[in-house]
């Protein structure tokens, strides 16, 4: 098997509002699809983000997109008006869970 990061089978889009994230990942081959519904869920993303200690995260499919939407709660340190920590937010997260090893079949 070989792994690649997320980055290189789909493409992310984010907004927060609050303490809580919202990040997209869209896959580039619609081939791909099934094998980011495997491997990209509610479990391993909260376990890429336990550092930011979330309190939920909901994945929402969006199938006829090639897409999934996950609703990150309580992982921006109050939100943006709250924090001093910028880079916490929106996009900064999304590279993160971009950067998930998926394998490769």
């Amino acid at each position: 098997m070989n792994t690649v990061a997320l980055h290189q089978l789909a493409h992310g889009r984010t907004g927060d509002k609050g303490n809580r994230c919202s990040i997209s990942v869209i896959a580039y081959d619609p081939a791909h699809w099934p094998l980011l519904i495997e491997q990209v869920n509610e479990a391993r993303v909260a376990q890429l983000f336990a550092h930011r200690r979330p309190s939920a995260v909901k994945r929402y499919l969006l199938p006829r997109l090639h897409a999934m939407n996950f609703v990150i709660d309580e992982v921006l340190d109050g939100g943006v008006n709250g924090s001093l920590n910028i880079d916490a937010h929106g996009k900064g997260l999304s590279f993160l869970l971009l950067q998930l090893p998926i394998q490769l079949p």
